[in-house]
C-alpha cells in the first residue's frame, strides 16, 4: 500500500471534488457524483452484445427457466467488482501488475495469453454486435457496419486523452440509453411476471443445451476482462492519504458497484423476459440476433424492434470502447508496456473480420466467444481472491472468511459449470441432463 500526500495541485476538477468529499467539505449527492464512474464504466461489459446473444437464446428456447442463470451471474459479478476495485484503491496496483509482481514469470505469461485470448473473444461479441445494430437500423453491409462502429469507437477512445472523467460520462449516457430502452421492451412484451419471479430463484437445467447456454450466460455476464479493468479504473483515480480515506473511497466504491450492477442485471433479466414473451411460444427457434429483430416487428410491432436495435448500437459501441481499455489494462499490467491505442483497435477488430469474411453466423461466434470468455473466467477469479486475502498486499483491507468464502464458491460454481460443459462437448453423457 502506497500514501500519497495528494496536494490539489495539477489534479483535475473531479479529483479535487473526490478529496473535498472525502476531507467532508462535501456530502450527499455533492459527494457521491464525483465518486461515480469506474463500476459505470465497467457495468457496460455486463450488458454487451454477447448478454444479447446469449440472452435471445435462453429466453426464446427456455422461457424464463434460466432466468436464475441472469441473476446468479449478477451476484457473482457483483462479488469480483468489488473485490477488483478494492483491489485497486488499497494497493494502487491493478490485477494484471499484481499477478506480474507476485507470481512466477512462466504462470504471469501463461496468465497473459489467456487474459488476450478473453478480451479479444470479448471484443469479438461487442464488435460484431455494434455492427449488426448499425447495418439492420440503417440497411448497411455488414461490412460497412463494422467499419462505422471502428470509427465510433476510436472517436470515443479519444476523449480518454483528455482525462477519466470525460470517457465515464459518455459510457454513463451510453447505459442509461440502453436501460431505458429495456425499460420500454418490458412494458410493450406481455412478460408472465409470476413466471419469471419463480424461475429467478428455482435452479433448473433441462438439458445439455441448456448447460451451454448457461455457461455462456455467465460468460457474458461475469467478464474477465472487467475484473481486470475495474482494478485499474481506481488504482489513481484520486490520491489517498492513508487508511481512513481508503476506508471511504472502498465504501463509495462497493455502494456503487451495487447500483451499476443491479441496473446491468436487471436489463438482462428483461432481455431474457422480452425474448421469452416474443419467442418462447411458436417462435423458439429464434437464436439469432438478426431473426429476433425481423420477427419483433410482426410480433410486438416496430418500436419493439427499433428499440432493440438502439439498444443493441449503443452496448455495441459503448462496451467495444471499454473492451479496448480493458486490454490495455491487461497488456501493460502482465508485460509492462503499452501500444498505440489505434494499434489495439485495428488487432482487436481483425478476428471479426475474418469471422465475417469466413461466412459464419455473426450470433454464432457471439454465443461461442461468451463461452470462451467462461472458460478463461476463472483465471482473474483465483488470482483476484487470492491476492485480496492476503494481509502483506491488503493490510487491514484482506478479505474477511465470510467474504473469501463466497469468492471461493462462486469461483466452485464457474468452474463446476465449465466442466459440465467440457464433458458435454467431448460427447460424456450426462443422467441428470439426458
Amino acid at each position: 500500500m502506497h500514501d500519497v500526500a495528494a496536494p490539489t495541485e495539477g489534479m483535475n476538477r473531479t479529483q479535487i471534488a473526490i478529496r473535498d468529499a472525502l476531507d467532508g467539505r462535501r456530502s450527499g449527492w455533492r459527494a457521491i457524483l464525483p465518486m461515480t464512474g469506474p463500476a459505470v464504466i465497467v457495468s457496460i461489459a455486463y450488458m454487451d452484445p454477447g448478454n444479447f446473444a446469449t440472452n435471445i437464446q435462453a429466453g426464446a428456447r427456455y422461457g424464463y427457466t434460466l432466468l436464475w442463470v441472469v441473476l446468479l451471474a449478477n451476484v457473482i459479478a457483483m462479488l469480483f467488482q468489488a473485490l477488483s476495485a478494492k483491489l485497486g484503491i488499497v494497493t494502487g496496483r491493478n490485477l494484471a501488475e499484481l499477478c506480474r509482481e507476485r507470481l512466477p514469470r512462466p504462470l504471469v505469461l501463461a496468465m497473459w495469453v489467456a487474459s488476450e485470448v478473453a478480451a479479444m473473444a470479448t471484443d469479438l461479441a461487442e464488435f460484431l454486435g455494434g455492427a449488426i445494430g448499425l447495418s439492420l437500423l440503417f440497411h448497411l453491409p455488414l461490412f460497412w457496419g463494422m467499419g462505422v462502429t471502428a470509427l465510433v469507437t476510436y472517436a470515443i477512445l479519444l476523449v480518454e486523452q483528455r482525462g477519466f472523467r470525460p470517457i465515464e460520462v459518455i459510457i454513463g449516457a451510453l447505459v442509461a440509453v440502453i436501460a431505458v430502452c429495456y425499460l420500454i421492451e418490458v412494458f410493450i412484451a406481455p412478460v408472465d411476471w409470476g413466471a419469471a419471479v419463480a424461475h429467478s430463484i428455482v435452479p433448473q437445467l433441462p438439458d445439455a443445451t441448456a448447460v451451454m447456454i448457461a455457461v455462456g450466460i455467465i460468460g457474458a455476464t461475469v467478464m474477465p476482462h472487467a475484473i481486470y479493468l475495474h482494478s485499474g479504473l481506481t488504482q489513481t483515480r484520486v490520491p489517498v492519504r492513508g487508511d481512513a480515506d481508503r476506508r471511504k473511497l472502498i465504501g463509495y466504491s462497493n455502494r456503487e458497484v451495487i447500483v451499476a450492477l443491479t441496473m446491468a442485471g436487471l436489463v438482462n433479466m428483461a432481455m431474457v423476459m422480452m425474448a421469452s414473451a416474443a419467442f418462447h411460444l411458436g417462435h423458439s427457434d429464434v437464436s439469432e440476433i438478426e431473426t429476433a429483430y425481423h420477427s419483433l416487428t410482426p410480433l410486438l410491432g416496430s418500436a419493439a424492434a427499433i428499440v432493440f436495435l438502439i439498444s443493441l448500437l449503443a452496448s455495441g459501441v459503448s462496451s467495444s470502447a471499454v473492451g479496448t481499455m480493458a486490454g490495455q489494462t491487461i497488456m501493460q499490467g502482465f508485460v509492462g508496456f503499452k501500444i498505440p491505442i489505434w494499434v489495439r483497435r485495428v488487432v482487436t477488430m481483425l478476428p471479426a473480420f475474418v469471422v465475417v469474411s469466413l461466412g459464419v453466423n455473426a450470433t454464432t461466434a457471439l454465443v461461442i466467444s461468451q463461452v470462451v470468455l467462461s472458460l478463461t473466467l476463472p483465471i482473474p477469479m483465483l488470482a483476484l481472491t487470492a491476492f485480496t486475502r492476503r494481509r502483506d498486499i491488503m493490510g487491514a483491507f484482506a478479505n474477511g472468511r465470510p467474504t473469501q468464502a463466497a469468492a471461493l464458491v462462486a469461483t466452485v460454481t464457474v468452474l463446476f459449470l465449465n466442466a459440465l460443459l467440457l464433458l458435454l462437448t467431448f460427447g460424456v453423457q450426462l443422467p441428470l441432463l439426458s
